[in-house]
């Protein structure tokens, strides 16, 4: 299965900068469904309300799923890379 990889920077509550990949198939095209599941992980981390848009999140590249996500992304269907302040 291919996966779109979504870079990701929001602003936390403390004005630190959060990245994150936001993961989903290739076929998924709905940007704003992709925007939903950033601010699903937001609220999951502290940060609901926080802005997530356009120019916080955009589509950067086309890759192989790993295996190890593959039933994440099947039940949930995306997951999340956590890259920096993440915690």
């Amino acid at each position: 299965m291919k996966v779109a990889v979504w870079d990701t920077y929001v602003t936390k509550k403390n004005g630190e900068i959060m990245h994150f990949d936001i993961i989903a198939p290739a076929e998924m095209k709905d940007a704003d469904k992709i925007y939903e599941y950033g601010r699903e992980y937001l609220k999951a981390k502290g940060e609901e309300g926080q802005k997530l848009t356009s120019k916080e999140c955009s589509f950067c590249h086309i890759e192989a799923l790993k295996p190890e996500n593959e039933a994440e992304i099947l039940q949930n269907g995306y997951y999340i890379v956590e890259m920096e302040n993440c915690n």
